[in-house]
């Protein structure tokens, strides 16, 4: 209905990943996005809706040339080649034969159901689900674990701890730390920007407040890290180098340890291994002592303000904090070892306010009431194909079929994969050395791609199917960490010939004889209804509300139970022995002899400093003087709506901003506003200069996802235009543990760019021709 002031445009209540809002309609187009009212900060990348349901848009099936004309096979015209429209019922005939060629003649494992993004918010309308259930019904595929955002910790963590989702779903509580917290530890900061968003949508965002009140009761925040604005409002910005994390954190534990000041009854009762640790510690092992003044060295913070700051955490109640950030590098094991290590030598784990935690300010998922119900979640059916890889090695797989790679103690192969189906994701925004993935998206047979928008990925593929947004369909939505069950209405019609992903995955699945499997004989409403009433039957259990599914639809929401005020590890702090980890000792393993036992030479047993790839003390520095921090954006959510209005809002003469201390800009000559060359020798971007003495100096911050745009599509080394700073970056595994990604580090050099500027091209459809 129209709101308050309004002239009687239509309002309906929907769900993105950055919030909750109200689309206010008119003309078929959302022309406002207005956010919930309880949200007591909404994010800004609402802005970024209005509008963009009809921009960029693939408006209906299509077929790259070469393919449609020379048949499956590898292809370098990838990228660059035009595309032939089709009719939707040629495009589902194409593709239920080329799944069943690929099946009968490779195997269910030539198929990678790659699909690796955020997609929609909604519970049934994602894509993840969709593709990943319908490839079941046909036998199975290739599928990839863990992702970019947390390779090295979903691998690290549950050895260290024994688990992992617990310390996002089940962290210490907001008010908790704002009540008890005395000094708030950041490494890596707490970055508000980043809390603007999670997976299945959310309704309020706390952080920002939650902050405001730990300082208000005296509390104190330090944060570590080359960008001051990883923490907002007033703290103590500590400029480190780059990289240095772990050795400042090996300094403060050495200070608690020379100084008596760590906790060895706790040390003794809930962990284990602490003794090898210290030895290398101390220098015992290897001959170096990991002092205050040789993290001096390396983190260039003075070795007496280490030593302070260590018997100040000592003598308060103190939460360690480890940003998702710190992990996505090489060795990015590191940071979150030593994190908990740390703290686990002030002895404060499972106390109110003290502590560890992990992901505050990546998301707005920590520090948030867990709901204890499971939510509405399409089934996804069981995967016989044992073939998996780390999510982001997915270039080494498709360049290196049948060679062998290490990954958490095993040794695995890539398998020969001939077909890529992807749906509801970017991988030219998450991966690496883009030059690489295009060499390596060259090699299958066959691309397939779901996609409302002409993305990079999209436009490397051979079939595309136009997808609708979550606007343009019904859903429901919530997640584990928000109170709110959300109907989502589809708020425009479907645009141009676009179809659910439901429906066609529908299609293809009753021609080639599994539609019935599929589907369950039920349409999108009717699924919609039973997954509704799956949750329905919990939360009565439970003694909740929760109306019939129309009942629902025309409330809007539901409000469900949470489980407020937690403590992470409090019952284990209580008693280990009743409340053990699930880890081989039921403690928490400073020393793991799992991994001891792999051999690795770049994951040791015990946390411990490596000098990491990209960086400033380095040889390669000699030549790329800048370390460049490839962090997520401020408008948006990945690469997600980068034509939105607050993107593009962001842009300097159409390119992605670069921040740079007017220091090291006045060394090479370059002026505020100015286009700039960024390069190293994996490839080079356009980017738009931004002053700013909130940057460490040699240090210069380019987010992640402006849609690449090459100067020449048909070049895979060609110059981006627009700023992604993924040309720059390194395809190489964090560890031989976890084969992570590394994507937020990277050397580069700057220089002006003299000539003509080029046009940005990302968000215009590529050429397409009729039969």
């Amino acid at each position: 209905m129209a709101g308050p002031g309004m002239t009687g445009n239509l309002r309906v209540p929907h769900m993105s990943h950055w919030g909750m809002f109200e689309a206010e309609v008119a003309g078929g187009e959302v022309v406002a996005a207005h956010p919930y009212h309880g949200d007591a900060d909404p994010s800004p990348v609402l802005g970024n809706i209005a509008g963009s349901t009809g921009r960029a848009r693939v408006t209906g099936p299509v077929v790259r040339r070469g393919w449609l004309e020379n048949g499956p096979g590898p292809s370098t015209a990838r990228g660059s080649d035009e595309f032939v429209a089709v009719e939707w019922d040629e495009l589902t005939d194409l593709l239920g034969r080329e799944l069943r060629r690929v099946v009968d003649r490779h195997g269910n494992s030539a198929i990678y159901g790659g699909s690796y993004g955020w997609a929609s918010a909604g519970r049934f309308h994602h894509a993840q689900s969709q593709v990943h259930r319908f490839l079941n019904t046909l036998g199975g595929y290739t599928r990839s674990v863990h992702s970019y955002s947390l390779g090295a910790t979903g691998v690290i963590m549950p050895r260290v701890i024994g688990t992992h989702w617990k310390l996002f779903a089940r962290s210490t509580s907001w008010p908790v730390i704002a009540e008890n917290t005395d000094l708030l530890v950041c490494f890596g900061g707490i970055p508000v920007k980043n809390t603007g968003i999670n997976h299945g949508g959310t309704s309020n965002h706390p952080t920002r407040g939650a902050l405001d009140a730990l300082r208000r009761r005296g509390g104190r925040i330090v944060s570590f890290s080359p960008l001051r604005d990883d923490v907002s409002g007033e703290h103590r910005w500590i400029a480190s180098v780059p990289g240095s994390d772990v050795a400042v954190m090996l300094a403060l534990a050495y200070v608690l340890a020379t100084e008596g000041l760590h906790d060895r009854e706790f040390l003794d009762t809930h962990c284990t291994g602490y003794e090898e640790f210290e030895a290398y510690l101390l220098g015992a092992a290897d001959g170096v002592p990991k002092t205050p003044a040789w993290a001096e060295g390396l983190s260039g913070i003075p070795a007496g303000d280490l030593e302070d700051l260590a018997r100040e955490m000592a003598s308060r109640r103190t939460m360690v904090t480890v940003t998702w950030s710190l992990q996505r590098v090489r060795h990015g094991e590191q940071a979150p070892w030593a994190g908990i290590t740390l703290a686990a030598m002030l002895g404060q784990i499972g106390l109110p306010g003290g502590g560890f935690g992990h992901g505050y300010g990546s998301m707005n998922e920590p520090g948030l009431a867990p709901v204890p119900y499971p939510l509405p979640t399409l089934p996804q059916g069981t995967n016989p194909v044992p073939d998996f890889i780390p999510v982001a090695a997915i270039s080494d797989m498709l360049l290196k079929p049948g060679e062998q790679f290490d990954y958490d103690g095993t040794r695995l192969t890539y398998p020969d994969i001939r077909l890529v189906y992807w749906a509801g994701g970017n991988p030219f925004h998450h991966h690496q050395d883009l030059p690489r993935l295009r060499r390596a998206l060259a090699r299958p047979e066959t691309i397939v791609v779901h996609d409302p928008y002409w993305t990079p990925m999209a436009r490397h593929a051979d079939i595309v199917v136009p997808s609708t947004t979550s606007l343009e369909r019904d859903d429901l939505s919530c997640t584990r960490n928000d109170p709110l069950l959300v109907a989502m209405h589809a708020a425009v019609p479907r645009h141009a010939n676009a179809r659910d992903d439901y429906d066609v995955f529908a299609e293809i699945a009753y021609k080639i004889g599994v539609g019935h499997q599929f589907t369950e004989g039920r349409s999108s409403r009717q699924w919609l209804e039973h997954l509704y009433g799956q949750w329905r039957e919990f939360v009565l259990a439970d003694g909740g509300d929760a109306p019939d599914y129309d009942e629902f639809r025309a409330r809007g929401s539901v409000r469900m139970r949470t489980e407020d005020d937690l403590v992470l590890f409090e019952d284990f702090r209580e008693n280990p022995e009743r409340n053990p980890l699930r880890t081989p000792s039921g403690k928490i393993e400073i020393y793991s002899k799992d991994i001891a036992g792999f051999g690795y030479d770049d994951c040791g047993p015990h946390p411990q400093w490596y000098e990491p790839q990209e960086w400033l003390g380095g040889d390669r520095a000699g030549t790329y003087p800048l370390h460049l921090i490839a962090n997520q954006p401020r408008t948006r959510l990945h690469s997600q709506l980068d034509h939105g209005a607050t993107s593009q809002d962001s842009k300097v003469q159409g390119r992605e901003p670069l921040r740079m201390h007017p220091d090291d800009a006045a060394a090479r000559g370059l002026t505020d506003g100015q286009v700039v060359r960024v390069f190293n020798d994996r490839g080079a971007c356009l980017a738009g200069l931004v002053l700013d003495d909130g940057v460490r100096r040699s240090v210069v911050q380019l987010s992640t996802g402006a849609w690449y745009d090459p100067l020449d599509p048909s070049d895979p080394d060609a110059l981006c235009v627009h700023g992604n700073p993924n040309v720059l970056t390194a395809d190489v595994g964090s560890s031989s543990l976890s084969q992570g990604c590394t994507g937020q580090h990277v050397l580069v050099e700057i220089e002006p760019w003299t000539g003509d500027l080029p046009p940005i091209r990302a968000y215009d459809p590529p050429v397409i021709r009729a039969r």
